[in-house]
């Protein structure tokens, strides 16, 4: 015989916090954004790397 269906609202939370997420870390709040490469930065990168060829 299966087990009655759990919902995820029936489960409760434990210590009645609702936060979907925990607070970020002090390391995760160092962590720097991504630099954007401009269309010349790109190619002049992509032709110092041999190995990063065309897409084929």
């Amino acid at each position: 015989m299966k087990p009655p269906i759990r919902r995820l609202a029936d489960l409760g939370s434990p210590s009645g916090r609702t936060d979907a997420y925990a607070r970020p870390t002090s390391k995760v709040s160092r962590q720097k954004t991504a630099r954007v490469l401009t269309d010349q930065e790109r190619a002049a990168f992509l032709a110092s790397r041999p190995d990063l060829g065309p897409k084929r």
